[in-house]
């Protein structure tokens, strides 16, 4: 016999397992995208420095939030300043998780994705854009910087937009380290930064 559960509405229903489940939501994320009814998808993948959420529109990769910074936060964020129309879409960040599963195996040393920097604007933007072009194993200070994006006495504007850098890792500000070599801040901390160039410079 069948195992029902009860609604608590009177009438019986069937348990779901994970597999059906799993289907529903892989439906559920194909309609949404032919109906243009998602405007953010996300989902989570583990790295060795933790889990990662990536979040994308279709203009490209928007988010990669560390774990520490709080998934659901993140998401409500995301809410306010973008759309409410968030979906839980993994098929959406294929690419950005399999690019990111490369980067940390040492299978890749730079990023082809298209990224959206709409949660930045101004000069915070304008240095983030730069940042791709510090070479896989290198870093730059922040005075260094400050002067490759032509104002060199932002140093301080460039600590700040590297501090709030809303795609760490695959936009990266863990490259840029402090004048006396010390490795300033970290949206994921200094143990993840720390742990970024130990990578890099080991290969």
């Amino acid at each position: 016999m069948t195992d029902k559960t009860t609604n608590g509405l009177g009438s019986n229903i069937l348990p779901i397992d994970d597999d059906e489940l799993s289907a529903l939501h892989a439906r559920l994320e194909t309609v949404a995208g032919q109906h243009d009814l998602v405007d953010i998808g996300y989902r989570i993948v583990d790295t060795p420095i933790g889990r990662l959420m990536l979040a994308a529109t279709g203009s490209g990769l928007l988010r990669v939030a560390f774990e520490s910074e709080g998934f659901d936060a993140v998401l409500d964020d995301l809410a306010h300043r973008v759309s409410s129309r968030i979906l839980c879409a993994p098929m959406m960040l294929d690419d950005a998780a399999h690019q990111l599963g490369e980067y940390f195996d040492g299978r890749r040393q730079e990023f082809t994705l298209p990224l959206d920097y709409r949660l930045s604007s101004g000069f915070r933007r304008q240095v983030q854009q730069s940042l791709p072009t510090i070479g896989y194993g290198h870093t730059v200070t922040y005075a260094e910087l400050a002067r490759a994006v032509g104002n060199p006495k932002a140093v301080r504007a460039v600590g700040t937009a590297c501090a709030t850098n809303p795609l760490p890792v695959v936009v990266p500000c863990h490259r840029v380290l402090r004048t006396d070599g010390s490795l300033g801040g970290y949206l994921g901390g200094l143990e993840a930064k720390s742990a970024l160039l130990a990578m890099e410079s080991a290969a």
